[in-house]
């Protein structure tokens, strides 16, 4: 488990009053209703709650790919409700990493061609180190031996690790993860969070939406949602468990 971040530091992510809204056919559907919420640099953050309740919304609007209704987003220092188009990519390719439930590899590609390819869209690093890097990347993952093979030649765990890699490729300081362990048997799972819980010791924040509870033992803070507000945002991220489905 990580520290808290230490009382008046300015936190990395903070939202006020973000609202998401989505038209519907009679009425609209409200995600996320008046969202008041800071989190800090450092902070292993488990975001629980039933399905429907605004989780993966949540995570949509602070990566940059959904823009909120109404509110305030920054990330960062820099002010994502407000933040023109043309920016927010090059942004999010560098600021952000995102890790999916089901990997999102692309099938062509070998494990290691697929943690390079976030290198090659942002122009990250120099193109002669970008292979070296991935295949570092993998090493610290641990499926280093299994860089050279396609997606379909993996194994759930080792396709999530080639994923985490990938999201870890442009050094971003924030990482999101969508029910990374969701498709994982309970032992693979309970490999992937202490992976994830030893990435945000190097100094990364993780906010991670989960219906594990497992995953509570690795985080230092969980909040729970409901109907898209927040109804629960304890210090302790097992007082999250009871809320966990």
């Amino acid at each position: 488990m990580t520290d808290p971040a230490s009382p008046g530091t300015a936190p990395l992510i903070r939202l006020r009053g973000v609202t998401k809204t989505y038209p519907g056919a009679s009425e609209a559907f409200t995600a996320l209703d008046a969202l008041t919420l800071d989190i800090h640099a450092g902070e292993f953050l488990a975001v629980v709650g039933e399905s429907g309740s605004g989780k993966s919304t949540l995570l949509s609007l602070i990566a940059g790919i959904d823009r909120p209704t109404a509110g305030e987003l920054h990330v960062g220092g820099i002010a994502l409700h407000a933040l023109p188009e043309a920016r927010m990519a090059p942004w999010r390719g560098t600021a952000v990493g995102i890790v999916f439930q089901f990997f999102q590899l692309i099938p062509t590609l070998s494990a290691v061609e697929n943690v390079m390819l976030p290198m090659d869209f942002c122009d990250r690093w120099p193109a002669g180190e970008r292979h070296d890097r991935a295949r570092a990347l993998l090493e610290r993952v641990g499926v280093a031996d299994q860089a050279d093979k396609l997606p379909s030649r993996l194994s759930g765990g080792q396709q999530q690790r080639v994923a985490i890699a990938r999201a870890l490729a442009n050094d971003p300081p924030l990482l999101l993860a969508d029910e990374p362990t969701g498709n994982l048997d309970s032992r693979t799972s309970e490999a992937m969070l202490e992976l994830f819980g030893g990435i945000v010791r190097t100094g990364r924040t993780l906010v991670l939406v989960t219906h594990a509870p497992s995953a509570l033992r690795q985080a230092s803070r969980a909040i729970t949602l409901a109907d898209g507000r927040l109804v629960s945002d304890g210090g302790d991220a097992a007082a999250a468990a009871g809320s966990v489905r």
